[in-house]
């Protein structure tokens, strides 16, 4: 990838929200491999440790979320911004504050896309394979297709919402959504519940020597068999800066390997960079969880390929491999 190539200004300042966040960081940290270092970090640290994923970085400046948004709204980037990548958003599966994710998720992530179109700025923005919920209609990035899908947790509710608006002010010709499915990877440590079941399983192993996964309660799927597309930070943020170098292309895109994988095979591939025989208790999944489960997901990035996308995703164990070194160098 050239960024220098991409029709984009690259001595105006791009804007990474959530940039200190888990594919953020990742973001801001392939930007300084790439050369690109006029970068402005917005998030919202608080008394956390995100402000560890920063270090090492290259960026201008960091601003609060909602300092930057007073700032924008009073004419502070005027001409000065090529390229907004919006990742910042509350992602909690099991957050139930409707309200707060209609304005932290939904609203704010509106002012900017408005704002980014009117001042011809590069908007891409995070949405999520949890619009999908069950599966039942299918993977298909298609936006014909978005009416019909139905999310199973508020967190998807308010991504899909989002889309939907776009959808109807005509502007995902353009703008950018990237639907990202089970992503891990370094940096997403801080994360709480939320982290991958990589950094998960890594660390039940250290400390109890087996990894507990969820039994199946659905009659197409045995314990521990349930699929996911797993896809490792390194790749989605390669797809995810595409659409930086292809101003051009527009729309909703999964962010995906479209090869799913068991949960057992996540465990063992973990298993196998540590170096240990593979033991996996099987316990029970909550009543309150069990209708809002997804047995299987798989994103078609048929349209992905279509759009000129051509690299190949790195293979789970692979995947897993490097990043357990990247943990077990760090010293966590």
């Amino acid at each position: 990838m050239n960024i220098a190539t991409t029709g984009i200004i690259m001595s105006k300042t791009i804007i990474v929200t959530g940039g200190a966040g888990f594919i953020g960081s990742n973001i801001v940290k392939r930007l300084n491999e790439l050369g690109e270092n006029r970068i402005l970090i917005v998030d919202n640290l608080g008394n956390t440790d995100k402000w560890r994923n920063l270090a090492g970085l290259d960026f201008e400046d960091y601003v609060q979320k909602d300092v930057f948004l007073e700032r924008l709204s009073g004419g502070a980037f005027g001409g000065k911004i090529s390229a907004i990548f919006h990742m910042g958003a509350r992602t909690s599966t099991t957050e139930s504050d409707m309200e707060y994710l209609m304005k932290n998720n939904y609203e704010y992530t509106k002012i900017l896309a408005l704002w980014a179109v009117k001042e011809g700025v590069r908007f891409i923005y995070a949405s999520s394979a949890a619009t999908y919920g069950d599966g039942s209609t299918g993977f298909s990035d298609d936006h014909s297709l978005l009416t019909r899908l139905r999310p199973l947790n508020a967190y998807g509710y308010s991504k899909h919402l989002f889309d939907l608006w776009a959808l109807k002010k005509g502007l995902l010709d353009k703008i950018v959504g990237l639907k990202y499915f089970n992503v891990f990877g370094p940096n997403e440590w801080h994360k709480g519940e939320m982290r991958s079941m990589v950094l998960k399983a890594y660390e039940q192993i250290k400390k109890d020597g087996e990894v507990r996964l969820f039994k199946a309660y659905h009659k197409d799927y045995g314990d521990g068999g349930q699929l996911r597309d797993f896809i490792y930070v390194r790749d989605a943020v390669e797809m995810t800066l595409y659409f930086l170098e292809h101003p051009e292309i527009n729309g909703i895109f999964n962010i995906g390997t479209g090869k799913p994988r068991t949960w057992n095979d996540l465990a063992n591939a973990v298993f196998t960079a540590i170096g240990k025989r593979p033991s996996i208790e099987y316990i029970d999944m909550s009543e309150s969880i069990r209708g809002k489960y997804q047995y299987f997901t798989k994103a078609d990035i048929s349209k992905l390929r279509l759009s000129g996308y051509e690299n190949e995703t790195t293979i789970l164990e692979e995947a897993v491999r490097e990043y357990i070194n990247t943990i077990t160098c760090k010293g966590v």
